[in-house]
Formats: structure tokens, sequence, C-alpha cells
């Protein structure tokens, strides 16, 4: 019995929305613009920040799976508490 290919990882990772927890480059939200597929199954994936289209950088595709890191979609600014004092 043959099998089955094994799918693709991460098959909607093209133009998928994020938003990094930390601000990289002074930006939060990026969309992914390109992926490149290496051996071993490592993918990776280019981002660019959604507001300045020259900030572009790549990571591996795993660690927008890492939730302390990336969020998926466009979240919106958590207010700091401290801030809303007056």
């Amino acid at each position: 019995m043959k099998r089955k290919p094994r799918s693709t990882r991460y098959p909607h990772l093209l133009g998928s929305r994020w938003t990094s927890v930390e601000p990289q480059w002074g930006w939060r939200h990026f969309q992914v613009r390109q992926r490149q597929d290496q051996k071993r199954g490592l993918v990776f994936a280019e981002l660019e920040a959604v507001c300045d289209p020259q900030v572009r950088f790549w990571l591996n595709a795993d660690l927008l799976q890492e939730r302390t890191l990336w969020q998926p979609g466009w979240q919106p600014l958590q207010e700091d508490a401290s801030s809303l004092k007056s």
C-alpha cells in the first residue's frame, strides 16, 4: 500500500497576518509575503511590516506558533494600566 504524500506544512502561510507581542523594528503588525521551504521540513516566512513595506525580515515559521511571541491576525494594542492613570 502506497503512503499518501505528506501535506505541505503551513498551507495558508502566504498572506497571513500576524501581530508581534513586542515591536520588531518599531512595528507590531506584519503580513507574510513569501515562504521558503528548506530541506528537512524547515519553512521560513518573510514578514513585511504593514505600515512600512521597507521593513522585511525572514524567520522560521515555527516561531509564529509561539503565542508568547506572535498572535494570529492584527490584534489591537493593549494599553498599559499605568499609562491610563492621570
